[in-house]
């Protein structure tokens, strides 16, 4: 973790008011809540409108939910958000990725091993957060097997992962007790 403590505490459901308990009641996981929900709901309008963004790049995304997992766990890696990594770790388990890939993907994409198109999802993760735009060869490439609504969901998502890792970071967000972060 970049910080040992939180810079914004998670706030605890003692805590909260009735605007904070309404667009909390859906966030819960097995009665417990993540901490960036319980650190975002600081800023409950925030939190309302940026969870219809993020809802649709995780759920609603036209790209295959193990592609997606690429991206999401790769930006996880290159801003060095171990919160972020760590949830979509799970995640991404759950959408096909195998222990040895999740294990690859700090290596970037010419680490042997990769399927082609893996290692091209990979590289445009590490186009758009160095550079902010896609190469031309990048984007061909995609093109070769994504339509148009997927080129834009890849921007998008590698968009919306950079932006969470951004404030996970600097807001201090730890990782929930049991939640394993980083390889070492």
């Amino acid at each position: 973790m970049r910080l040992e403590k939180p810079r914004v505490e998670p706030l605890e459901e003692a805590d909260w008011g009735d605007e904070q308990k309404e667009l909390l009641a859906n966030y819960g996981r097995g009665g417990r809540l993540p901490n960036i929900f319980r650190t975002l709901v600081h800023h409950p309008k925030l939190l309302k409108r940026w969870t219809v963004f993020g809802n649709h790049v995780l759920s609603k995304s036209t790209l295959p939910e193990r592609e997606r997992e690429l991206l999401i766990l790769r930006v996880g890696w290159l801003c060095r958000s171990e919160y972020e990594w760590a949830q979509h770790v799970v995640i991404g388990k759950r959408a096909g990725l195998d222990a040895d890939e999740i294990l690859r993907i700090p290596l970037g994409p010419d680490a042997p091993g990769w399927h082609p198109f893996d290692a091209l999802l990979l590289r445009a993760a590490d186009e758009l957060c160095s550079d902010a735009f896609l190469s031309d060869a990048t984007w061909a490439g995609l093109a070769e097997r994504y339509d148009t609504r997927q080129l834009i969901d890849v921007v998008f998502t590698v968009g919306q992962y950079n932006l969470v890792s951004m404030a996970l970071n600097t807001l201090g967000v730890q990782l929930e007790p049991g939640v394993e972060g980083f390889p070492k």
